[in-house]
């Protein structure tokens, strides 16, 4: 009896990450710096003047940072219980933070103690800005309200009350002291004016609205709230331009990098994400431990600072010149060739005895089963998650076995609720696989002539096999099209060769005289 012969895997070409100019930016940074904060990190600001110091607003305190330290240069802890938004002021100067207990505190950056209070708030106040005035601060709270405030008088100037749901975040204008956007829990963005006391543009965001972003033309304004980050145009009376739904869980900050040509939004899902703001497509993505609840990126992207859920504060810092030229010389860096011709020169003597040992098989648990005939058996191990999510090959070579002995129906058929699920995920997701096309497209056909009976007795197995069906059909009628396109090119090539032309015996005549004769030749075996 012949020996089993394991299955044959084949060896595809790695499907390897496209890598861009983005993908390079945006990896040219050292391994993150983490210090541990006392509580959740719920804001992160960058100093507008250098050093470009940032704020750490976490539990009952503020902390200022280096550009390279990893201890505080700064702390603020005048806080009766959770601070909010510290922000600093254009000039750097100043500092300002909300806070639970609904007390809004100014602080000098070179000081410890607060130089004003700000009162009237009668709930948490969550958000806090310098307007471009300098002497003028933005308030938001989760008493539905938003205020303006006078820093030389301590008072307040205005108070707008037209949410209907805590407001999370603000953003006053840069380019008009009168002019600030607000959004709220009730999914609507408010753009208020100061000088008519009231709101004179609104947009629902259809989520509760986390973060906002304006950008430095002040044209377009960015939202977040849900899982959707939305870009609205101002200038044309908040028209939605764009609805992007990249995150799987809350988007909860926004902000902008590369001089405004990147947009970066973050997540509760740990991601962040890199857009190119001409068209909106994700150009990078970063991955963190946990949820993240706060970014701030430094001028010239030098700095990408991040607050999660969990206390950590994780800092990453760009690599210099002579850093990146280093590490891409490491990456050249081979083994020495002797390593590769070690024991290659050596012949065995005259009197050398070769002791011979059969060398053992081991067989794969697919193959095992497939020497017992363990058809079905056999593409359930194949069929196991880490088979199928990191080596899909195997799962097609076993597959493609089958069908080579013809039982790959038998294995198919006879499955329940779970099997088939996981067979069908599996199909759905390699099918369009130009690798893997071939193989798969057999099995797909087989399971919906197999399966067609079961339809309408599991609403989850029928939305999986009408979605296998769509795939197959445009497969299929993917490939027609390939087949008539190479037929035309088939005709154009076979065209476009050069003829040869065969002598013919005797005098040469004239093209003329050749045709005419076997005109009147042609004309004569018709009269015959």
């Amino acid at each position: 009896m012949a020996s089993f012969k394991p299955t044959k895997v084949q060896v595809y070409p790695k499907l390897g990450e496209k890598v861009t100019q983005d993908t390079l930016y945006w990896k040219n940074y050292k391994p993150p710096v983490q210090i541990k904060e006392f509580g959740a990190i719920s804001n992160i600001d960058f100093s507008p003047v250098a050093p470009h110091n940032f704020a750490v607003t976490a539990f009952s305190r503020i902390h200022v940072y280096g550009a390279f330290s990893q201890e505080p240069v700064k702390t603020f802890t005048r806080f009766r219980d959770t601070a909010y938004s510290g922000k600093f002021r254009s000039d750097g100067q100043l500092l300002v933070a909300g806070c639970e207990d609904k007390v809004v505190r100014l602080f000098d950056v070179s000081g410890k103690a607060a130089l004003r209070t700000f009162r009237g708030h009668t709930k948490a106040v969550h958000v806090t800005d310098f307007t471009s005035s300098r002497y003028h601060i933005l308030t938001a709270s989760d008493d539905y309200t938003c205020r303006l405030w006078d820093i030389p008088n301590a008072t307040e100037l205005n108070t707008f009350q037209e949410h209907t749901d805590y407001i999370r975040c603000g953003v006053p204008s840069k380019l008009n002291t009168d002019l600030f956007i607000t959004g709220s829990y009730d999914h609507t963005i408010k753009l208020f004016d100061a000088r008519v006391n009231k709101s004179t543009m609104t947009m629902d965001h259809g989520q509760p609205v986390e973060s906002l972003l304006l950008y430095p033309s002040e044209g377009l304004l960015v939202s977040a709230g849900g899982r959707y980050v939305k870009v609205w145009d101002l200038l044309k009376g908040g028209q939605p331009l764009v609805s992007l739904k990249n995150h799987h869980k809350t988007v909860t900050c926004l902000c902008l990098g590369s001089n405004g040509q990147r947009l970066l939004s973050a997540s509760l899902d740990r991601h962040v994400k890199v857009y190119n703001t001409a068209n909106y497509k994700v150009v990078h993505n970063f991955d963190y431990a946990a949820s993240i609840l706060s970014l701030g990126l430094a001028p010239d992207d030098e700095t990408i600072v991040v607050g999660m859920t969990n206390g950590i504060l994780s800092i990453k810092h760009k690599k210099s010149t002579d850093e990146s030229a280093k590490d891409s010389s490491q990456k050249k860096r081979r083994p020495s060739y002797r390593v590769f011709v070690k024991g290659k020169n050596y012949f065995p003597k005259q009197d050398d005895y070769l002791v011979s040992k059969p060398v053992k098989q081991y067989l794969a648990n697919y193959d095992k089963q497939l020497k017992k005939f363990n058809v079905s058996k056999a593409l359930d191990t194949a069929l196991q998650t880490w088979v199928r999510h990191r080596k899909p090959e195997i799962t097609v070579a076993v597959i493609k076995e089958l069908d080579r002995r013809g039982t790959l129906k038998n294995a198919l058929a006879g499955r329940d609720e779970q099997q088939l699920s996981q067979l069908l995920n599996f199909l759905i997701g390699n099918l369009i696989d130009h690798r893997f096309a071939p193989v798969l497209v057999t099995a797909a056909d087989m399971i919906l002539d197999i399966y067609q009976s079961v339809i309408g007795q599991s609403p989850f197995i029928d939305r999986q096999l009408l979605r296998l069906q769509e795939l197959l059909e445009r497969e299929l009628n993917y490939q027609q099209d390939l087949l008539e396109v190479m037929g035309m090119l088939d005709t154009l090539f076979a065209s476009s060769l050069p003829r040869k032309e065969v002598p013919c015996s005797g005098v040469s005549r004239p093209n003329g005289l050749a045709q005419e004769e076997e005109n009147t030749s042609r004309a004569t075996v018709q009269v015959t």
